[in-house]
Protein backbone atom coordinates (compact mmCIF):
# COMPACT_ATOMS: atom_id res chain seq x y z
CA UNK A 1 0.00 0.00 0.00
CA UNK A 2 1.02 3.19 -0.98
CA UNK A 3 1.55 6.35 1.88
CA UNK A 4 1.36 9.86 1.45
CA UNK A 5 3.42 12.07 3.51
CA UNK A 6 2.98 11.52 7.18
CA UNK A 7 1.28 14.41 7.74
CA UNK A 8 -1.19 13.93 5.86
CA UNK A 9 -2.98 10.70 5.44
CA UNK A 10 -5.27 9.32 2.53
CA UNK A 11 -8.26 9.33 4.91
CA UNK A 12 -7.46 13.18 5.46
CA UNK A 13 -6.97 13.38 1.60
CA UNK A 14 -10.13 12.19 1.07
CA UNK A 15 -11.75 14.52 3.81
CA UNK A 16 -10.33 17.29 2.45
CA UNK A 17 -11.44 17.34 -0.68
CA UNK A 18 -15.10 15.93 0.35
CA UNK A 19 -15.52 19.03 2.55
CA UNK A 20 -13.41 21.40 0.13
CA UNK A 21 -10.67 22.24 2.30
CA UNK A 22 -7.57 22.09 -0.29
CA UNK A 23 -6.74 18.74 -0.33
CA UNK A 24 -2.64 19.03 -0.82
CA UNK A 25 -3.13 16.75 -3.56
CA UNK A 26 -6.16 14.81 -5.55
CA UNK A 27 -7.55 11.69 -3.71
CA UNK A 28 -7.65 9.11 -6.16
CA UNK A 29 -9.03 5.49 -6.46
CA UNK A 30 -6.65 3.59 -8.58
CA UNK A 31 -5.80 -0.02 -6.99
CA UNK A 32 -4.26 -0.91 -10.33
CA UNK A 33 -1.85 0.74 -9.82
CA UNK A 34 -1.44 0.29 -6.37
CA UNK A 35 -2.31 3.68 -5.47
CA UNK A 36 -5.42 3.66 -3.68
CA UNK A 37 -6.47 6.54 -0.54
CA UNK A 38 -9.74 4.09 0.09
CA UNK A 39 -9.42 0.86 1.59
CA UNK A 40 -13.01 -1.45 1.47
CA UNK A 41 -13.70 -3.78 4.34
CA UNK A 42 -13.99 -7.21 3.08
CA UNK A 43 -17.30 -8.11 3.43
CA UNK A 44 -18.05 -12.02 2.98
CA UNK A 45 -21.55 -12.91 1.59
CA UNK A 46 -23.30 -15.59 3.61
CA UNK A 47 -24.41 -18.62 2.36
CA UNK A 48 -27.12 -18.45 -0.28
CA UNK A 49 -30.57 -19.44 0.12
CA UNK A 50 -30.66 -21.61 -2.74
CA UNK A 51 -26.76 -23.38 -2.44
CA UNK A 52 -27.37 -25.61 -5.01
CA UNK A 53 -27.36 -23.06 -7.65
CA UNK A 54 -23.99 -20.73 -7.58
CA UNK A 55 -25.29 -18.08 -9.71
CA UNK A 56 -28.31 -17.23 -6.73
CA UNK A 57 -27.42 -14.43 -4.75
CA UNK A 58 -28.88 -13.67 -1.73
CA UNK A 59 -31.62 -12.60 -2.57
CA UNK A 60 -32.55 -15.22 -4.94
CA UNK A 61 -31.90 -13.33 -7.59
CA UNK A 62 -30.91 -15.71 -10.79
CA UNK A 63 -27.16 -13.98 -12.42
CA UNK A 64 -26.17 -15.38 -16.06
CA UNK A 65 -22.86 -14.29 -17.62
CA UNK A 66 -23.18 -12.24 -20.88
CA UNK A 67 -20.76 -12.41 -23.91
CA UNK A 68 -18.91 -9.47 -23.02
CA UNK A 69 -16.28 -10.53 -20.04
CA UNK A 70 -18.19 -8.14 -16.96
CA UNK A 71 -20.40 -9.12 -13.60
CA UNK A 72 -22.91 -10.61 -15.60
CA UNK A 73 -26.74 -9.55 -15.59
CA UNK A 74 -30.14 -11.06 -13.23
CA UNK A 75 -31.75 -13.14 -15.32
CA UNK A 76 -33.96 -14.88 -13.20
CA UNK A 77 -36.13 -12.94 -10.66
CA UNK A 78 -37.64 -14.77 -7.84
CA UNK A 79 -40.54 -12.22 -7.78
CA UNK A 80 -43.20 -13.32 -10.80
CA UNK A 81 -46.04 -11.14 -9.93
CA UNK A 82 -47.05 -8.29 -7.36
CA UNK A 83 -48.64 -10.98 -5.09
CA UNK A 84 -45.44 -12.51 -4.08
CA UNK A 85 -44.43 -9.15 -2.26
CA UNK A 86 -46.52 -9.76 0.77
CA UNK A 87 -44.74 -13.27 1.19
CA UNK A 88 -41.32 -12.03 0.40
CA UNK A 89 -38.54 -11.77 3.39
CA UNK A 90 -35.62 -9.76 2.73
CA UNK A 91 -32.13 -11.19 3.69
CA UNK A 92 -30.73 -10.37 7.58
CA UNK A 93 -28.53 -8.27 6.65
CA UNK A 94 -27.00 -7.60 10.72
CA UNK A 95 -25.59 -10.79 10.80
CA UNK A 96 -21.30 -11.73 12.01
CA UNK A 97 -20.63 -13.96 9.44
CA UNK A 98 -20.56 -11.09 6.81
CA UNK A 99 -18.18 -9.22 8.82
CA UNK A 100 -15.70 -12.16 10.02
CA UNK A 101 -12.64 -10.88 7.81
CA UNK A 102 -13.32 -6.79 8.52
CA UNK A 103 -11.69 -6.87 11.81
CA UNK A 104 -8.13 -7.58 10.82
CA UNK A 105 -8.29 -5.75 8.02
CA UNK A 106 -9.99 -2.90 9.36
CA UNK A 107 -6.61 -2.51 11.85
CA UNK A 108 -4.50 -2.94 8.79
CA UNK A 109 -6.37 0.11 7.41
CA UNK A 110 -5.71 2.19 10.02
CA UNK A 111 -2.19 1.80 10.27
CA UNK A 112 -1.96 2.82 6.51
CA UNK A 113 -3.99 6.01 7.30
CA UNK A 114 -7.21 5.00 4.67
CA UNK A 115 -10.36 6.09 4.09
CA UNK A 116 -12.37 2.89 4.75
CA UNK A 117 -15.74 1.84 3.19
CA UNK A 118 -18.19 -0.38 2.66
CA UNK A 119 -20.91 -0.91 0.05
CA UNK A 120 -24.04 -1.84 -0.29
CA UNK A 121 -24.57 -3.31 -3.99
CA UNK A 122 -27.48 -2.69 -6.05
CA UNK A 123 -29.19 -0.16 -3.16
CA UNK A 124 -33.10 0.40 -3.67
CA UNK A 125 -34.12 0.75 -7.52
CA UNK A 126 -31.95 -1.48 -8.95
CA UNK A 127 -32.82 -4.60 -5.86
CA UNK A 128 -36.57 -3.45 -7.11
CA UNK A 129 -35.90 -4.18 -10.96
CA UNK A 130 -33.52 -7.31 -9.53
CA UNK A 131 -36.33 -8.82 -7.95
CA UNK A 132 -39.12 -8.08 -9.83
CA UNK A 133 -37.96 -7.46 -13.57
CA UNK A 134 -37.08 -3.86 -15.02
CA UNK A 135 -40.25 -3.81 -16.82
CA UNK A 136 -42.51 -5.07 -14.66
CA UNK A 137 -41.07 -2.58 -12.08
CA UNK A 138 -41.49 0.69 -14.18
CA UNK A 139 -45.16 -0.84 -14.74
CA UNK A 140 -46.24 -1.05 -11.38
CA UNK A 141 -44.32 1.96 -10.36
CA UNK A 142 -47.63 3.73 -11.97
CA UNK A 143 -49.85 0.76 -12.08
CA UNK A 144 -49.47 -0.88 -8.63
CA UNK A 145 -47.91 2.04 -6.45
CA UNK A 146 -48.86 -0.06 -3.24
CA UNK A 147 -46.84 -3.31 -4.45
CA UNK A 148 -44.05 -1.43 -5.34
CA UNK A 149 -43.88 0.60 -1.78
CA UNK A 150 -43.77 -2.79 -0.21
CA UNK A 151 -41.19 -3.88 -1.73
CA UNK A 152 -39.18 -0.29 -1.84
CA UNK A 153 -39.80 -0.39 1.88
CA UNK A 154 -38.59 -3.95 2.43
CA UNK A 155 -35.71 -3.45 0.67
CA UNK A 156 -35.21 -0.28 2.37
CA UNK A 157 -35.58 -1.36 6.22
CA UNK A 158 -32.84 -4.56 5.25
CA UNK A 159 -30.11 -1.65 4.17
CA UNK A 160 -30.60 0.50 6.98
CA UNK A 161 -30.10 -3.13 8.74
CA UNK A 162 -27.30 -3.16 7.13
CA UNK A 163 -25.45 0.04 7.78
CA UNK A 164 -26.59 -0.46 11.79
CA UNK A 165 -24.85 -3.33 11.51
CA UNK A 166 -21.70 -1.73 10.47
CA UNK A 167 -22.03 0.84 12.94
CA UNK A 168 -22.49 -1.48 15.62
CA UNK A 169 -20.01 -3.32 15.27
CA UNK A 170 -17.55 -0.56 13.87
CA UNK A 171 -18.32 2.94 14.74
CA UNK A 172 -16.74 5.76 13.08
CA UNK A 173 -13.79 3.51 12.23
CA UNK A 174 -15.44 3.43 8.66
CA UNK A 175 -15.58 6.44 7.21
CA UNK A 176 -18.05 6.48 4.02
CA UNK A 177 -20.58 3.95 2.60
CA UNK A 178 -20.82 3.26 -1.29
CA UNK A 179 -24.24 2.26 -2.92
CA UNK A 180 -24.75 1.87 -6.77
CA UNK A 181 -28.25 2.75 -8.44
CA UNK A 182 -27.76 3.14 -12.17
CA UNK A 183 -30.93 5.21 -13.04
CA UNK A 184 -30.15 6.65 -16.45
CA UNK A 185 -30.15 5.35 -20.49
CA UNK A 186 -27.77 7.09 -22.91
CA UNK A 187 -30.48 9.67 -23.27
CA UNK A 188 -32.10 10.39 -19.61
CA UNK A 189 -33.89 9.08 -16.62
CA UNK A 190 -35.76 6.02 -16.82
CA UNK A 191 -38.65 7.77 -15.23
CA UNK A 192 -39.75 10.81 -14.52
CA UNK A 193 -38.26 13.65 -12.01
CA UNK A 194 -41.66 14.00 -10.28
CA UNK A 195 -41.97 10.46 -9.73
CA UNK A 196 -38.61 10.09 -8.95
CA UNK A 197 -38.80 12.72 -6.66
CA UNK A 198 -42.17 11.50 -4.99
CA UNK A 199 -41.52 7.60 -5.23
CA UNK A 200 -38.04 7.50 -4.51
CA UNK A 201 -36.56 10.75 -3.08
CA UNK A 202 -37.90 10.45 0.66
CA UNK A 203 -36.54 6.77 0.65
CA UNK A 204 -33.23 7.81 -0.34
CA UNK A 205 -33.30 10.53 2.55
CA UNK A 206 -34.25 8.48 4.92
CA UNK A 207 -31.63 5.98 4.27
CA UNK A 208 -28.84 8.57 3.83
CA UNK A 209 -30.22 10.12 7.33
CA UNK A 210 -29.39 7.02 9.06
CA UNK A 211 -26.03 6.83 7.63
CA UNK A 212 -25.10 10.23 8.39
CA UNK A 213 -26.02 9.79 12.02
CA UNK A 214 -23.88 6.94 12.10
CA UNK A 215 -21.15 9.69 10.84
CA UNK A 216 -20.63 7.98 7.55
CA UNK A 217 -20.22 10.39 4.26
CA UNK A 218 -22.87 9.12 1.27
CA UNK A 219 -21.12 7.52 -1.85
CA UNK A 220 -23.08 6.92 -5.03
CA UNK A 221 -22.36 5.24 -8.13
CA UNK A 222 -24.68 6.06 -11.15
CA UNK A 223 -24.57 5.39 -14.92
CA UNK A 224 -26.34 6.77 -18.06
CA UNK A 225 -27.48 10.38 -18.58
CA UNK A 226 -28.65 10.96 -14.75
CA UNK A 227 -28.22 15.18 -14.65
CA UNK A 228 -31.50 15.38 -13.06
CA UNK A 229 -31.59 12.82 -10.68
CA UNK A 230 -27.63 14.21 -9.27
CA UNK A 231 -29.89 17.19 -8.23
CA UNK A 232 -32.81 15.07 -6.30
CA UNK A 233 -29.35 12.88 -4.82
CA UNK A 234 -28.38 16.21 -3.47
CA UNK A 235 -31.73 16.81 -1.95
CA UNK A 236 -31.47 13.52 -0.35
CA UNK A 237 -28.30 14.22 1.19
CA UNK A 238 -25.45 12.69 -1.09
CA UNK A 239 -21.87 13.75 -0.53
CA UNK A 240 -19.98 12.19 -3.09
CA UNK A 241 -21.39 10.16 -6.68
CA UNK A 242 -18.88 8.32 -8.76
CA UNK A 243 -19.91 9.27 -12.43
CA UNK A 244 -17.96 7.57 -15.48
CA UNK A 245 -19.81 8.58 -18.63
CA UNK A 246 -18.78 12.34 -18.27
CA UNK A 247 -19.61 12.24 -22.07
CA UNK A 248 -22.92 11.13 -21.90
CA UNK A 249 -23.92 13.46 -18.82
CA UNK A 250 -21.94 16.61 -20.73
CA UNK A 251 -18.62 17.80 -18.97
CA UNK A 252 -19.11 21.43 -19.32
CA UNK A 253 -22.90 21.05 -18.08
CA UNK A 254 -21.89 19.03 -15.17
CA UNK A 255 -19.73 21.49 -14.24
CA UNK A 256 -21.64 24.51 -14.47
CA UNK A 257 -24.65 22.78 -12.14
CA UNK A 258 -22.49 20.60 -9.86
CA UNK A 259 -18.53 21.67 -9.64
CA UNK A 260 -18.16 22.51 -5.88
CA UNK A 261 -21.94 21.13 -4.40
CA UNK A 262 -20.50 17.90 -3.76
CA UNK A 263 -17.92 15.75 -4.55
CA UNK A 264 -17.40 14.30 -8.03
CA UNK A 265 -15.16 10.63 -8.72
CA UNK A 266 -14.69 10.35 -12.63
CA UNK A 267 -12.27 8.99 -15.06
CA UNK A 268 -11.67 9.12 -18.65
CA UNK A 269 -14.97 8.13 -20.10
CA UNK A 270 -15.12 4.54 -20.07
CA UNK A 271 -17.67 4.15 -23.28
CA UNK A 272 -16.04 6.50 -25.56
CA UNK A 273 -12.33 7.53 -24.25
CA UNK A 274 -10.58 4.47 -22.20
CA UNK A 275 -11.58 1.76 -25.15
CA UNK A 276 -9.83 3.67 -27.61
CA UNK A 277 -6.53 3.60 -26.20
CA UNK A 278 -5.57 7.25 -27.38
CA UNK A 279 -3.42 8.72 -24.91
CA UNK A 280 -4.22 12.60 -26.44
CA UNK A 281 -8.19 11.34 -26.03
CA UNK A 282 -7.49 10.16 -22.96
CA UNK A 283 -5.62 13.41 -21.97
CA UNK A 284 -8.03 15.75 -23.10
CA UNK A 285 -11.30 14.34 -21.08
CA UNK A 286 -8.83 14.30 -17.83
CA UNK A 287 -8.40 17.92 -18.94
CA UNK A 288 -12.01 18.68 -19.26
CA UNK A 289 -12.25 17.00 -15.94
CA UNK A 290 -10.39 19.30 -13.97
CA UNK A 291 -11.01 22.34 -15.46
CA UNK A 292 -14.61 21.66 -14.85
CA UNK A 293 -15.09 19.68 -12.33
CA UNK A 294 -12.55 20.20 -9.90
CA UNK A 295 -12.28 22.95 -7.67
CA UNK A 296 -8.70 24.23 -6.01
CA UNK A 297 -10.91 23.69 -2.55
CA UNK A 298 -11.01 20.21 -3.65
CA UNK A 299 -14.19 18.40 -4.45
CA UNK A 300 -12.79 16.26 -7.13
CA UNK A 301 -11.38 12.47 -7.54
CA UNK A 302 -9.49 10.78 -9.59
CA UNK A 303 -10.25 6.80 -10.21
CA UNK A 304 -10.41 4.07 -12.96
CA UNK A 305 -12.99 1.91 -13.57
CA UNK A 306 -11.09 -1.34 -12.67
CA UNK A 307 -12.60 -3.75 -15.43
CA UNK A 308 -10.52 -3.39 -18.38
CA UNK A 309 -11.89 -6.16 -20.40
CA UNK A 310 -15.81 -5.33 -19.45
CA UNK A 311 -15.19 -1.86 -21.27
CA UNK A 312 -12.96 -3.37 -24.21
CA UNK A 313 -10.02 -1.22 -23.50
CA UNK A 314 -6.97 -3.17 -25.04
CA UNK A 315 -4.19 -0.85 -24.12
CA UNK A 316 -2.60 -2.04 -21.08
CA UNK A 317 -1.12 1.59 -20.80
CA UNK A 318 -3.95 3.35 -20.29
CA UNK A 319 -4.83 3.73 -17.00
CA UNK A 320 -0.84 5.01 -16.64
CA UNK A 321 -1.44 7.54 -19.25
CA UNK A 322 -4.56 8.89 -17.13
CA UNK A 323 -3.24 8.09 -13.99
CA UNK A 324 -0.31 10.60 -15.47
CA UNK A 325 -2.13 13.14 -16.70
CA UNK A 326 -4.32 13.30 -13.12
CA UNK A 327 -1.19 13.48 -11.49
CA UNK A 328 0.30 16.64 -13.82
CA UNK A 329 -3.00 18.65 -12.53
CA UNK A 330 -2.60 17.39 -9.36
CA UNK A 331 0.78 18.98 -8.86
CA UNK A 332 -0.81 22.19 -10.42
CA UNK A 333 -3.78 22.85 -8.59
CA UNK A 334 -3.24 21.35 -4.93
CA UNK A 335 0.93 21.35 -4.94
CA UNK A 336 1.66 17.66 -4.87
CA UNK A 337 1.86 15.12 -7.69
CA UNK A 338 0.20 11.58 -7.19
CA UNK A 339 2.13 8.49 -5.45
CA UNK A 340 4.43 7.09 -7.58
CA UNK A 341 2.25 3.95 -9.54
CA UNK A 342 2.92 0.34 -9.31
CA UNK A 343 2.52 -1.51 -13.12
CA UNK A 344 5.12 -4.45 -13.32
CA UNK A 345 4.94 -5.35 -16.63
CA UNK A 346 5.68 -1.80 -18.01
CA UNK A 347 8.72 -0.03 -17.30
CA UNK A 348 6.82 3.46 -15.86
CA UNK A 349 10.28 5.53 -15.56
CA UNK A 350 10.43 6.70 -19.19
CA UNK A 351 6.87 7.17 -19.26
CA UNK A 352 6.73 9.19 -16.18
CA UNK A 353 8.79 11.67 -18.04
CA UNK A 354 6.76 11.62 -20.81
CA UNK A 355 3.77 13.82 -19.78
CA UNK A 356 2.28 15.51 -22.13
CA UNK A 357 2.08 19.53 -21.84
Amino acid sequence: MHETSPAMTSKEVVRRALNRQRPPRLPVRFPGLHCDDIAWLPLTPPVTPFPANGNVDEWGCVWQATAIPNMGQVTGHPLRDAHQIDAFAAPYMDIDERFAACHDALGTFEQHGKYVMTDIFMVLFERMHALYGFEATLGDLLGDRPAMEALADRILAAQIEFVQGVYRRFGTRVHGIGMTDDWGTQQAAFISMDLWRDFFLPRYQKLFTVMHACGYDVWVHSCGKVNEIIEGFLEAGVDAMNLLQPHTLGIEEIGHRYRGRLLLESAADIQVTLPTGDRARIEEDVDALMQHWATPEGGFMACDYGDARAIGAREPRATLWMYQRFSWHSERLYGSPLPEPVMPEIDLQPMMNEVTL
